[in-house]
């Protein structure tokens, strides 16, 4: 068994602002707990060496959860290549080297399922890793990722350095990217298909042919089986985060559409890239460990799509 991260643990979360850092951050305040530090990008910039390790020598974290991250979809993956690389590698290396040399009692490292080959074998183990060919729209960000992953690994056999991997599915929920620019599938649809509706157009355009298959996992439950693992947890390999079935993208527009209210068609534009075929990972580890998710994904869309719109409102009205 992990030691235990109880309510007076110092617990530092990397990337509190993002999707699933703030995500792990309200599970946390949820639980109360007295030392949580959640420092903003202003306060702490974690491409900075010197910075994190000044952090790290004054707030002395426990428990670090690793959210931080240059994160997009396919066209800011493949257009931002090498911003990806470089910031997530030095922001990971930073990181992990400060809770070694300062003492945390455990880290945790996220990962992504794109670190798997583009055409691994369905559902995805956790031993494909290394295997084959990455995607190449996103080949620098999964590197990237691959590093952490190992450096993680080193340190625990050289250092004896407390460190856990894990590899969430596709990730949506409050706090999102909207960004039609930058962001994943699910938040970009979900933009598309409300402004379609406001403006009464007669069709929404998804892009690629609608056939590649996808997993979506709500990120409150990420952040849940992350506290959990973080508690219960200490192997050295990695445990797949996710739902365990899939949907097509085309059957992902026709749950939106529903859940927004659009009568629109749904028009694919195939001249747009689709990206790795499917993506489903194996997570047979996962409940092997005791957590299974709880959120279906017409329930997460719908509470996702009462978040943008409370979000639209505000942003209005600010």
């Amino acid at each position: 068994m992990a030691d235990e991260m109880d309510k007076t643990a110092r617990v530092f979360v990397a990337g509190s602002r993002g999707l699933v850092g703030s995500a792990i951050a309200r599970r946390l305040q949820g639980e109360q707990f007295a030392h949580l530090l959640t420092p903003t990008r202003a306060e702490l910039d974690l491409m900075d060496g010197r910075a994190v390790d000044a952090f790290f020598a004054k707030e002395r974290p426990e428990y670090i959860f690793d959210a931080a991250a240059r994160v997009g979809g396919i066209q800011a993956n493949n257009t931002f290549r090498g911003d990806f690389i470089r910031e997530n590698l030095q922001i990971q290396i930073n990181l992990i080297d400060a809770a070694h040399r300062h003492g945390a009692t455990k880290f945790l490292f996220l990962g992504s399922s794109c670190i798997y080959p583009q055409l691994a074998p369905q559902p995805m183990k956790e031993e494909h890793l290394l295997t084959g060919l990455l995607e190449p729209t996103n080949q620098p960000y999964a590197i990237a990722k691959i590093a952490g992953i190992e450096m993680i690994d080193a340190y625990r056999r050289q250092y004896g350095f407390k460190g856990i991997c894990l590899m969430p599915t596709n990730l949506y929920g409050p706090g999102d990217n909207y960004n039609l620019e930058t962001s994943h599938v699910l938040p970009a649809l979900l933009r598309k298909v409300h402004e379609a509706k406001l403006a009464g157009a007669p069709s929404v355009v998804v892009w690629g042919t609608g056939k590649p298959r996808r997993e979506f996992l709500h990120v409150d439950d990420l952040a849940d089986a992350c506290v959990f693992l973080m508690r219960s947890y200490d192997g050295d390999k990695l445990v797949n985060i996710g739902v365990g079935t899939d949907v097509s993208i085309g059957e992902l527009a026709r749950i939106i559409v529903g859940v927004v209210g659009h009568a629109g068609e749904i028009v694919f534009d195939t001249s747009k890239p689709d990206g790795t075929p499917r993506k489903l990972l194996d997570v047979t580890r996962l409940h092997s460990l005791g957590w299974r998710a709880r959120i279906s994904l017409e329930q997460g869309i719908a509470a996702t799509y009462r978040s943008y719109l409370a979000g639209a409102v505000h942003a209005r009205s600010a």
